[in-house]
């Protein structure tokens, strides 16, 4: 697969991390292999938690020159030095969100399975769109995203695109062809040593 067409990585931290621990694991999956963008996916209302989880990512993905952006937080973005924002509900606060954050800001919107959502919040000014999930997972309401979006996406839309949710090797083999990224998570932070289960995954991209 040529470098150009090669899908890049999002990664995406638990919903719940430890700062003992953590920033070193990351550090680790960064150093061992080629990362796009962190995003910073954390669950609770706990704003201290969040800010010093979020400082702790910063640093290690500035250091590598890797940007990273969190989901929902407009407010943290400048404030903690972040590049932008994950929006997880479609289209609906794009434009508000670029208007606040200013063009330079990274925007992603996820629209689940909905083509018509990822085109209006394109449309809106999103940077990126990613649609999930593309394997089987009890989580949600058990929609899986269709094959068939991505073919789309990737033939007729310019929006970058990420797939991610219940990823496996044989998803990852299938959907490289028409994906811009993927986003991996928990299918890898459970392991001992998450740096050899991204390998493992990403193994079809080469």
């Amino acid at each position: 697969m040529a470098e150009q067409d090669r899908p890049q990585i999002t990664l995406i931290t638990p919903p719940a991390i430890d700062l003992e621990t953590f920033p070193d694991r990351l550090a680790a999956v960064m150093d061992s292999t080629d990362i796009a963008c962190v995003r910073l996916a954390l669950a609770g209302k706990d704003e201290d938690m969040i800010q010093r989880a979020a400082d702790a990512c910063r640093l290690v993905a500035h250091a590598r020159d890797v940007i990273i952006v969190i989901e929902n937080h407009l407010l943290m973005v400048d404030r903690l030095g972040l590049d932008g924002v994950h929006l997880t509900d479609g289209a609906r606060q794009v434009r508000y969100v670029r208007k606040e954050l200013g063009p330079d800001a990274v925007i992603g919107s996820f629209c689940g399975v909905t083509r018509h959502e990822g085109m209006n919040a394109g449309e809106a000014g999103a940077d990126y769109i990613a649609f999930g999930p593309v394997g089987a997972t009890p989580l949600g309401n058990g929609e899986q995203v269709e094959f068939d979006l991505f073919e789309w996406w990737s033939a007729v839309i310019e929006v970058p695109v990420i797939a991610e949710g219940a990823l496996t090797l044989e998803l990852v083999e299938k959907f490289s062809p028409v994906t811009d990224f993927f986003g991996v998570g928990e299918e890898i932070w459970l392991a001992d040593n998450p740096s050899v289960a991204l390998k493992a995954l990403m193994a079809p991209l080469g």
